[in-house]
């Protein structure tokens, strides 16, 4: 059995993806045979976060603890060192499909209440190809009596292929950029200079905010080659937040080779600064939708 538990192949017209049991996250994504993410073999361990859902909070949560109407809360640490917790609950639980198509599968994880987090959701997410390359709608649903904190990320890291990411340019439509301190916890914001980047050996990791979008409301991150073929990942207005990493604290060859466009609903520490945190009253549900189009 594959490390990553069943694994979901969808196709359609050259573009397939495979979609994972553990995590419920994109393994592998490419377009008539070219790799558009930098996915990984169903006989690894998901490395580095490539392609998970991270909820019920994307990035860090500073030393695990957080307070939420009158109640405060502990979660265990996955970033002991830097006393963070990171990336929420559902990365390394099993998801079931409930719904399989040639072109589509739908997943599903029901988070349970537990010590940190005593708040029942349940996940979805609808990985879709086609036309217009990769597509994923992700819904959360408060299953619980109580009003829960939440917020969702999601972790691809995307590559051209037959290029090096210091060949390409990365096309950031943000206004701000979220100043951090050496935990990856938030200290303030700053203008974005990076509308328009030639990567060459520039370092990011970090979270972007203010993000001009399209007729459609989508938000659209590029990296192009000098002749404006490349890849694309654009996010609705239920993703307000960024956080592009080149990935140079990787080790091994997957240092450098592909950059990590993550929407996100919120930024770093948000249960504990509340900024852009979604309150899902029992019953409520949240919804955003994604996805990854190749340029050529």
């Amino acid at each position: 059995m594959a490390l990553s538990g069943e694994q979901w192949n969808i196709s359609y017209a050259g573009h397939e993806a495979t979609i994972v049991e553990v995590g419920g996250g994109l393994r592998t994504f490419t377009v008539d045979g070219n790799a558009y993410v930098d996915g990984y073999f169903d006989d690894e361990v998901c490395p580095s976060g490539a392609g998970q859902v991270l909820a019920p909070w994307p990035n860090r949560l500073g030393d695990g603890r957080y307070e939420f109407e009158g109640e405060t809360y502990q979660v265990a640490l996955s970033e002991p060192a830097a006393r963070n917790a990171a990336h929420g609950l559902v990365r390394w639980l099993r998801w079931q499909a409930v719904d399989v198509d040639p072109d589509s599968v739908t997943v599903e994880c029901a988070l349970p209440a537990q010590p940190g987090y005593p708040f029942p959701i349940v996940l979805r997410t609808r990985w879709s190809v086609g036309p217009y390359g990769l597509r994923a709608v992700h819904t959360a649903v408060n299953l619980g009596a109580k009003t829960a904190p939440f917020g969702l990320g999601v972790h691809p890291y995307l590559k051209v292929p037959g290029y090096a990411i210091g060949d390409l340019t990365l096309e950031l439509p943000a206004k701000k950029r979220l100043k951090t301190d050496d935990r990856m916890l938030p200290v303030g914001e700053e203008p974005s200079t990076l509308t328009k980047t030639k990567l060459g050996d520039t370092v990011i990791d970090a979270a972007f905010t203010d993000l001009d979008r399209d007729a459609d409301g989508n938000v659209q991150v590029r990296l192009t080659t000098a002749d404006g073929r490349g890849v694309a990942l654009w996010a609705d207005e239920s993703f307000g937040w960024v956080q592009v990493y080149t990935a140079d604290q990787l080790e091994g060859e997957r240092r450098r080779r592909a950059v990590a466009v993550e929407p996100m609903s919120c930024p770093p520490d948000a249960f504990r600064s509340g900024r852009d945190l979604v309150t899902l009253g029992p019953g409520q549900s949240w919804s955003g939708t994604w996805g990854i189009s190749p340029l050529r």
